[in-house]
């Protein structure tokens, strides 16, 4: 059994988390998803959804609360961390695979503790340590560290399958542009939406206030993003539903997937994908070979993620687009180098192979 320890705080790190424990269980191995917000008291709870309804109208907020959030294990009481080491020791837990950096307090507090820890993985799903790894600090000696994007090494040393579909060929694609931001929504995004509309693009854009869809410029289809829905609630993907002009907000039908999020669908047919630049994006776009429209980053770790999805020729900074008349041909050879990167010689290794050849691994029942 392994356990994969994700933030709600991050869909960018916890949709991966998702992803692997999907690509996991179709490999016939057992694997359970940990939340690290399901051991915070309510009152934290009530605090984080606070922050995100803030950050989203913010974004100027958001970016400073990411350099001043407070560690939330150490809100974590002791009973808490008991009884979540007696849950994983009844599920036979052998492996944890940390995405977020904050897991590795509750990892020490369990030491300190006494408790027996099972091995650890640590996947980075930025191309450099995000904010919650920087907190943490140094890892311990013999810590396996698997990397889906390196700035350092300029390449993607390992992967997360999001489908095994093949991506949508270029001139397949139905020409519409998805903007988002991210899991809490956050960034430019609706104002370059807006500017690309008035340009004679028509976009797909995902909402996570009703009222923002009203707002949306013509011809745009609206996806809102269930407003009730938090990781912490259940193991699901994100729900999303169309959301059409007009329409109540409380007949939206929302829909999640199985296998994959449904955000990635939409991000399949895209000529681009208009949003910063967060390690989940980056991984939607290397399997659905859509190009990468960056706008302006949350933090350093997304202004690195922008450097090297450029640097592959996989993005384009959004100002270098406009330069370019915002001609969708400008983004082909983009589109091309992601297909090879998934296909070619030189791709990455898949993270479920780590984890198998991984001595003492647990990837079969």
């Amino acid at each position: 059994m392994i356990a994969i320890l994700t933030s709600g705080v991050a869909l960018g790190v916890h949709v991966p988390g998702l992803l692997l424990a999907s690509r996991l269980g179709e490999r016939g191995a057992e694997a359970v998803v940990e939340v690290i917000e399901r051991l915070l008291p309510d009152d934290r709870l009530r605090m984080i959804e606070a922050s995100r309804s803030l950050f989203h109208r913010d974004f100027r907020a958001a970016r400073a609360g990411q350099r001043l959030a407070a560690d939330p294990a150490r809100a974590v009481d002791d009973a808490a961390l008991v009884a979540l080491h007696r849950r994983w020791t009844g599920l036979g837990v052998r492996r944890v695979v940390v995405f977020s950096g904050f897991w590795l307090g509750v990892l020490e507090r369990l030491s300190v503790l006494g408790l027996r820890l099972p091995e650890v993985t640590i996947c980075h799903v930025d191309s450099v340590e995000s904010p919650s790894f920087r907190r943490a600090g140094p890892v311990a000696a013999g810590t396996q560290v698997v990397r889906l994007a390196s700035a350092a090494g300029g390449d993607l040393p390992c992967t997360i399958p999001v489908t095994h579909r093949s991506p949508v060929l270029w001139d397949k694609r139905d020409g519409r542009l998805l903007a988002h931001g991210g899991g809490w929504g956050m960034g430019t995004y609706r104002q370059r939406a807006a500017d690309l509309s008035a340009e004679g693009h028509v976009l797909d854009l995902v909402v996570h206030e009703p009222q923002e869809a009203a707002s949306a410029p013509a011809g745009t289809r609206a996806y809102l993003m269930d407003p009730s829905w938090h990781p912490w609630h259940d193991d699901g993907y994100p729900p999303l539903g169309l959301l059409a002009p007009g329409q109540d907000p409380g007949t939206v039908e929302f829909r999640r997937g199985t296998a994959h999020h449904s955000s990635f669908d939409l991000a399949r047919e895209a000529t681009a994908m208009v949003s910063k630049p967060g390690g989940g994006t980056l991984l939607d776009s290397l399997w659905s070979a859509t190009p990468l429209v960056l706008l302006e980053p949350s933090g350093q770790h997304e202004e690195h993620n922008a450097r090297l999805w450029c640097d592959l020729g996989f993005g384009v900074r959004y100002e270098q687009w406009r330069e370019a008349g915002f001609d969708p041909e400008y983004l082909r050879p983009r589109h091309e180098a992601l297909l090879a990167a998934v296909a070619g010689p030189a791709r990455p290794l898949d993270v479920v192979e780590a984890l198998c050849a991984r001595k003492g691994s647990s990837c079969t029942r």
